[in-house]
Formats: C-alpha cells, sequence, structure tokens
C-alpha cells in the first residue's frame, strides 16, 4: 500500500476466533518530519493533538487495522507485527494512521495469513434473541421513559439497557473506543492538562449532569474525532439501576448523537442540537460494542 491510502479492503472475510498474523515492512516521509518512518509510525508530538487521526492512540504512519463496519468497528495499531485474534467476524481492512490532507510519501509492503479458530471452531459471539428473561413489562413499568435536568425538565429519552457487572461495563465500553466523559469543567481542565502532557488528543469535553431516579448519571461515555469533539459527538449517560434483573445489575442509558449548535429555548443559551432519530443513536450504541466481542446477546 502507498503512502496516499488511508483504507484498503483486503477482500478477506475474517471469522471470529481467528487468528490474523500480520506483518509490514517498507518506509514513509511526511514533508514536515526529520526522518523516514516505518510501519511503527512516527513518535506522537504535540501536533498530534490537533490532528484527527484513525487510531487516536497510535503515531501518525502507523499502519492500522479494523475487523467490520468502517463506522462502528474500532481501529487496532498493527506495526510491523501483530498476530490479532479476531473478536468478531468482519471484514478485514488495513490502513495507515494519518488524515486525508496529510499523507506520506513511499509504501509499506503487508503480508496477511490467516490461522483457523483454535479447536478448529469459529466463536459465537453477540447471539441474537428475541426475550430475555426478566426484561419485560413489568421492568419497563420501572423505569421513566426520560431523563431530567436538575429542575425537573423532561430531557433526553431512555433508549437501552445493559445487564453486567460494573467491571464488565466498563471494560466493553472501553474495548469500543469510548471514552469516559469528565463530569465537570474543573475537572475537565485538569484532565485536558495531563493529557496534553502526555501527547494524548483529548476527547472528554464536559457533559452536564442530567438526573434518573433523583441522582446524576453514573458514567458518561463518549465517541467522537478530537478535533470536532465539541461540535458532534456520540455520547451517553447510564445510571446503575436501583433493582437488579435476576441478580445481576442492570445499567439504563440515554444515548444522543451531537450533530452541532442550537439555541436553549429554558434559558437562551446555547446548547447541543440532538439528532432527532434516537434509535439511530442506540443501534450506534449496539454495533460498537458488539464489535468487541464481549457480548454474549
Amino acid at each position: 500500500m502507498t503512502g496516499e491510502d488511508s483504507w484498503i479492503d483486503t477482500s478477506m472475510d475474517i471469522q471470529a476466533g481467528e487468528h490474523v498474523l500480520i506483518t509490514a515492512t517498507g518506509k514513509l516521509r511526511y514533508a514536515d518530519a526529520k526522518d523516514d518512518n516505518g510501519p511503527d509510525g512516527l513518535p506522537r508530538g504535540f501536533s498530534d493533538l490537533l490532528r484527527v487521526l484513525p487510531f487516536n492512540e497510535a503515531g501518525r504512519g502507523t499502519l492500522i487495522g479494523r475487523i467490520g463496519d468502517k463506522d462502528t468497528a474500532q481501529p487496532f495499531a498493527i506495526g510491523s507485527h501483530r498476530n490479532v485474534l479476531a473478536p468478531v467476524s468482519g471484514r478485514l481492512s488495513v490502513g495507515i494512521n494519518q488524515t486525508t490532507n496529510d499523507t506520506g510519501e513511499g509504501a509499506y509492503a503487508v503480508r496477511i495469513e490467516v490461522y483457523s479458530p483454535e479447536g478448529g471452531t469459529a466463536r459465537v459471539v453477540a447471539r441474537q434473541v428475541s426475550s430475555l428473561p426478566g426484561i419485560d413489562n413489568n421492568l419497563f413499568s420501572k423505569i421513566p421513559r426520560r431523563i431530567s435536568d436538575k429542575e425537573g425538565h423532561a430531557g433526553d429519552m431512555v433508549n437501552f439497557l445493559i445487564l453486567g457487572s460494573e467491571a464488565t461495563m466498563q471494560h466493553v465500553f472501553t474495548t469500543a473506543g469510548w471514552v469516559r466523559v469528565d463530569a465537570d469543567v474543573k475537572e475537565t481542565v485538569l484532565h485536558g492538562l495531563i493529557g496534553s502532557l502526555s501527547k494524548e488528543s483529548y476527547l472528554t469535553m464536559p457533559m452536564s449532569q442530567l438526573f434518573l431516579f433523583g441522582r446524576p448519571q453514573d458514567y458518561g461515555w463518549a465517541r467522537a474525532e478530537p478535533i470536532s469533539v465539541v461540535r458532534s459527538r456520540n455520547h451517553l449517560r447510564i445510571w446503575k439501576a436501583p433493582f437488579q434483573v435476576n441478580g445481576k445489575t442492570l445499567w439504563i442509558g440515554a444515548a444522543t448523537h451531537d450533530i452541532g449548535f442550537e439555541r436553549d429555548q429554558r434559558n437562551n443559551g446555547i446548547t447541543h442540537k440532538i439528532d432527532p432519530d434516537i434509535d439511530l443513536e442506540r443501534d450506534y450504541v449496539e454495533k460498537t460494542l458488539s464489535s468487541t466481542g464481549l457480548i454474549t446477546e
């Protein structure tokens, strides 16, 4: 693949549980770089804070990969060598961690080998079911339809549920590329300073507190490109329910997609404009979490 390529469809459909061994050689050269770089990419610098890279944790020019849908599957770093255990089934794509208006000169030679799953059987992930024990109208009657602000004004619709422990819930969101969102402005300033010092792009702009069951969200999660995070991002709030489902922890969430800014009718201030089709955002959350291979049903 040449330095002008962003993503290449390998035409290889990978099955969950298969081992994908990827090796790469070659050199790229960026106009503002002092030296050539190989598939392991350039060391991250402060200027990377302003770049919208496909995989934010790796340096510019790193060879990266993706299994599944381009809009929801989380990219991963490959570098010069990586053995990937496919978490889900899907089309394999490889790319270069760079922006479309800042490409390198040169090329990488990439070799891909696919090995059968251990035991010879593909993993079964995210089983589709029409119902779950305990998820019924009796449960729904206990859950408010909408969240609210501190004054009690109705806010976003509740549109998804998750069953699982707190540790499991955190793990699946972070694996899917969601980031924990700061709770207030003071925390945001501190986190922003730390993020700059560690040369990591800053995704976690503050999320206002909204209420369900009389208390603010337990977690806020967001998925966005660094430079456009203020204007547009997928985000959600999630609360631990005050009751369980068959002994399992229940998490109740409200997910929305910010698509711009508009006037807040309540206080004449500026607020995010929300995509009115909340079902699309719920489906987006489901697809991103399922892409990890950590969802059972």
